[in-house]
């Protein structure tokens, strides 16, 4: 009777409970770092380094020898989530649209949530702020962090959360951390993908002071490449702040102990280029923004417990590409979309299953200039071959007495640009050309038109902001600092001075308008106008708001490229509507009564529905 009673509750909880629940799939934890060198972490020789939590992963698991990642952010993560080159989905800069990542583009979420994964994102995506380049628009369930690239504000900072702007209290390492702690703990029972890219150690140079004190007056025993180009205090603050990350992937690893998901979750970590700043790489040529070695060398560390044994060193030559058919052929779960993929499938090697992987070529893209990686050799952007088992500084040019070889990655890399940057090299990148010495000391150029509009008016994401680094000063507008990501719009005086946004309308309808502004007292109430096609919105600026500028934020001077941030508030201007299609979205003022109009930072367009 008792037996009948229990299949009898079997039967009422559903047909699942009656079969044999096959193996559980593994959770995903990612770490990417911002900015962070190979040489920064005590696992790779570095002797200030305090990073035991990342350490741990590596040597309780498997560390990639020869991991290549792009010479800057976004491209990275580009190539991360889709396992493509970063041109071919669309990504082409760090700033002003050019690092978003084209929504027909299917990402490592996308194919884990078609599979039941949960997924969430904390921290600094980097691959576009509108729907559908939204994180939320690309397999992630939930998102917090800051969207943009460059964040200047570290302590105490504005942050989205699923598409709310929300003011923080704390570190933004610390915040973020905070909140895939919680989803970890609310997703325990079902597999999940945790994505945590950090926004550090990127500028501006700001650690939280018990990690500064760390580092503050340590002596510098390990040198960059070239000492003389070392800023002492830039390498301390780096290590302050890595400090920090390691504690926060600390609470991360403990988290996963006290829940029992250790076993059955795959814990990886890396950066997203090299340095950024000169410091040292244990002899690498190169620095974040080259393609150069020490460019492009990231750590890559793996842990899954009892399925890659402690200890594994990885010596094949690897990528960001690899990691999405990596990890999804780790989970057993199908690649969604149908592009064809540039990375291959590592997981052999860390199961133990294959010493070495067919012979291949990594490719490095900045800016107009590839270099390619062979397991032995490095052709560089400008033609020069080195041996990098004998001269992994790059200190001599072998092209002469390695002909073939240097003809053969030389024909490699114009059989590259044809193909994914859609781009035949001039005469320059040539052979004959490196023979003259014409190809000396400069890289081919070519442009590559990005004519997207910025997408405005989903349903599914109303929101739609347009920051400063999305539009076009004209007149004597300015941006703050001449890094857009996060910088603002000042010297707005004049009725002839506009700011303009290139803008597609997805849906037909009314729209809330805020925008984030600071004015001065004394010279609020000057008329603004916003217009779409036929439509225009006025209103005053008012009530002014002066707030100072940050003085809580830096452990060191910030440089003049970066804005010094303020409190930006919401100025509710009004309804406007708006017609589908693309056009111009111009603020201009009509009338200005005091000796400027404003400093703005967003304007903020809300789909009413």
């Amino acid at each position: 009777m008792k037996l009948f009673f229990i299949f009898t509750l079997a039967l009422a909880s559903g047909p699942v409970s009656l079969m044999a629940a096959g193996p559980a799939k593994p959770n995903i934890v990612v770490f990417l770092a911002d900015d962070a060198g190979w040489g920064d972490y005590g696992i790779n020789g570095n002797q200030l380094a305090r990073t035991p939590n990342i350490d741990s992963i590596g040597r309780e698991g498997a560390q990639f020898d020869r991991f290549y990642v792009c010479a800057v952010c976004a491209p990275t993560r580009a190539e991360f989530l889709t396992g493509r080159y970063h041109p071919r989905g669309g990504v082409r800069g760090v700033s002003t649209g050019l690092e978003r990542l084209n929504p027909d583009e299917k990402t490592l979420a996308d194919s884990l949530k078609s599979r039941g994964y949960a997924t969430g994102a904390f921290g600094k995506w980097h691959n576009g702020s509108q729907w559908p380049y939204h994180p939320m628009a690309r397999g992630f369930d939930e998102y917090y962090g800051h969207t943009s690239g460059h964040w200047g504000e570290y302590f105490d900072p504005p942050l989205e959360h699923n598409g709310k702007m929300i003011r923080e209290r704390g570190y933004i390492v610390d915040l973020c951390t905070n909140k895939s702690l919680d989803f970890i703990e609310r997703h325990q029972k079902e597999p999940f993908l945790c994505y945590i890219p950090f926004s550090t150690p990127h500028s501006p140079w700001a650690s939280p002071e018990k990690n500064w004190q760390t580092f503050k007056n340590a002596k510098l025993v390990q040198f960059a490449t070239d000492p003389t180009q070392e800023e002492p205090d830039q390498t301390r603050c780096a290590l302050a702040m890595l400090e920090n990350q390691d504690e926060n992937v600390g609470r991360v690893l403990r988290k996963l102990d006290t829940l029992g998901l250790r076993e059955n979750t795959i814990v990886i970590y890396f950066s997203d280029n090299g340095p950024n700043s000169f410091r040292w790489t244990g002899g690498m040529k190169g620095r974040k923004g080259s393609v150069d070695e020490g460019g492009v060398r990231s750590p890559l560390l793996v842990r899954w417990p009892g399925k890659i044994k402690p200890g594994v060193m990885i010596r094949d030559i690897a990528g960001a590409i690899d990691l999405l058919p990596t990890l999804t052929a780790l989970a057993g779960v199908p690649r969604v979309g149908t592009k064809p993929i540039d990375g291959v499938d590592l997981a052999p090697l860390l199961l133990g299953k294959a010493t070495t992987l067919p012979e291949r070529l990594i490719f490095s893209h900045q800016n107009g200039q590839v270099s390619v990686r062979s397991q032995r050799y490095r052709l560089d952007s400008r033609g020069a071959l080195y041996d990098m088992v004998a001269d992994p500084g790059q200190t001599k040019d072998v092209a002469t007495e390695q002909r073939a070889t240097a003809e053969k990655l030389s024909a490699a890399v114009t059989a590259w640009r044809r193909d994914v940057l859609g781009v035949t090299p001039t005469a320059s990148s040539t052979e004959t050309a490196r023979k003259n010495g014409k190809n000396k000391g400069k890289a081919d150029n070519y442009v590559i038109p990005d004519d997207r509009a910025f997408s405005v008016g989903y349903r599914e994401f109303p929101w739609s902001p347009l920051p400063a680094r999305d539009g076009v000063p004209h007149g004597a507008v300015k941006r703050s600092s001449g890094a857009p990501n996060s910088s603002y719009f000042v010297n707005w005086k004049t009725t002839e001075d506009r700011i303009t946004w290139d803008i597609e309308v997805e849906t037909a309808g009314v729209y809330d308008v805020t925008i984030d502004y600071t004015c001065p007292v004394r010279d609020a109430g000057a008329t603004i106008e916003l217009s779409f096609k036929g439509s225009r919105l006025t209103g005053p600026v008012s009530p002014g708001w002066d707030p100072p500028l940050y003085t809580n934020q830096d452990t060191l001077p910030r440089p003049a490229a970066e804005s010094q941030m303020k409190d930006f508030h919401p100025l509710a201007l009004g309804t406007l509507q708006l017609e589908k299609g693309r056009a111009p979205l111009t603020l201009r003022a009509l009338q200005i009564p005091g000796s400027a109009v404003m400093d703005v930072r967003r304007v903020n367009l809300t789909l009413r529905q």
